[in-house]
């Protein structure tokens, strides 16, 4: 359970990196097919887990991570910059499927083939 004031830095620092991700220059990364799901800051706020997801699948973001990792030191000087705080969290960057697994999810609904019910059978 996060604290207020854990909660209101996650989604600051969702913010800022979702806005970041078009100015980062690696390959692996394409801002365009990512977007930044959900933030977790600890109560101390020296650890955020930020969740990736990919429009290419589980592997695409598993790449993207890694290019996300590569430029967490650029991202955490921007958090400073924007928050003022002295210190900026660890940033731990991790794939997310939600999305993809929510499409199969429906996907997987829409093939059961259930007959509706009409007003007459009621």
């Amino acid at each position: 359970m996060q604290d207020f004031k854990s909660a209101r830095m996650a989604s600051d620092i969702q913010r800022i990196v979702g806005g970041k991700l078009r100015d980062l220059k690696d390959p692996r990364i394409d801002a365009e097919k990512m977007t930044v799901v959900r933030v977790e800051v600890t109560r101390d706020r020296s650890v955020a887990k930020i969740y990736v997801s990919h429009l290419g699948g589980l592997s695409s973001a598993k790449e993207a991570v890694k290019g996300l990792e590569s430029a967490s030191g650029l991202l955490r000087h921007e958090i400073v910059a924007v928050l003022g705080i002295r210190k900026a969290p660890e940033l731990r960057f991790i794939p997310d499927d939600s999305a993809e697994y929510s499409a199969h999810i429906s996907k997987m609904l829409k093939d059961l083939n259930i007959p509706q019910e009409s007003e007459e059978s009621k």
